[in-house]
C-alpha cells in the first residue's frame, strides 16, 4: 500500500501539484467570504445548520477548482509511448464536470475525444485525466472544449484530433430561461478531422450505442 507521501511524489510526477484545498489559511479565508455572503442573503451564520456551512463550501470550492493545480501537458507526458499505430483512437462518454465563469453554477455531460496518433500514443486513461484538469476550473464549455484540443495537439503532435462535448447548464435550467432539457453541443478539431469523411467516421462512432 502506497504512503501518504509516496502518493503525493507519484501524483506530481504524472503532472498533478499539490492542492490546498485544505489548507487551513487558504479555507478560512474563503469560508469568511462564503459567511458574509449567509449573512447578506438575511441568514444567521451561527444557527446549527449553517454554522460550519462556510467551511465545508470553501472545501467544495477548492475541490470543484482544483483544475488551476494540474498541468495538463504534464498529465499526457507521463505516459506517451512510441508506436507506429495510424488509426483512430477514441474514447467517449468521459463524464465532465465543471463551473461555469459567469455564474458559478454547474454544468455536466459527457466529453467525446479522439486522436490520430503521429509515432506515439498515450495512455488511454490520460486522456479523461485531461478532460478533468480542465474542467475543473472556471469555464465557458467552448474554451473548455478547445482548451483540450490544443493541449492533445501541442503535446502529441498527432495527425488530427477532435474533441466534442455535450452538456446541460444549471444557469440555463435552474434560472434564467429555465429550459430543463437542453443540451449544448461543442466541437474543436484539427488536422485530419478536418476532412468530412474523417470528421463523419468519428462522429458516427462516438453516437453508436448511444442511449435517446
Amino acid at each position: 500500500m502506497n504512503r501518504p507521501s509516496d502518493m503525493a511524489q507519484e501524483n506530481e510526477m504524472n503532472g498533478y501539484a499539490k492542492i490546498d484545498q485544505y489548507n487551513p489559511a487558504v479555507i478560512g479565508r474563503i469560508a469568511e467570504k462564503y459567511r458574509a455572503v449567509l449573512e447578506e442573503l438575511g441568514e444567521d451564520p451561527q444557527r446549527e445548520g449553517l454554522a460550519k456551512t462556510p467551511e465545508r463550501a470553501a472545501k467544495a470550492l477548492q475541490f470543484l477548482t482544483h483544475g488551476y493545480g494540474l498541468d495538463p501537458a504534464e498529465i499526457l507526458r507521463s505516459a506517451m509511448f512510441r508506436e507506429e499505430y495510424q488509426q483512430m483512437v477514441i474514447v467517449r462518454d468521459i463524464e465532465v464536470y465543471s463551473l461555469c465563469e459567469h455564474h458559478m453554477l454547474p454544468f455536466f455531460g459527457k466529453a467525446h475525444v479522439a486522436y490520430i496518433p503521429n509515432g506515439h500514443i498515450v495512455g488511454l486513461s490520460k486522456i479523461p485525466r485531461v478532460v478533468d484538469a480542465f474542467a475543473r476550473r472556471l469555464q465557458v464549455q467552448e474554451r473548455l472544449t478547445v482548451d483540450i484540443r490544443n493541449c492533445i495537439e501541442e503535446t502529441l503532435k498527432p495527425q488530427g484530433v477532435a474533441v466534442v462535448i455535450e452538456a446541460q447548464h444549471l444557469c440555463m435550467i435552474m434560472r434564467g430561461i429555465q429550459k430543463q432539457h437542453s443540451i449544448a453541443t461543442t466541437s474543436a478539431f484539427t488536422g485530419e478531422f478536418n476532412s468530412e469523411k474523417t470528421r463523419a467516421e468519428f462522429m458516427r462512432l462516438i453516437t453508436r450505442g448511444s442511449q435517446p
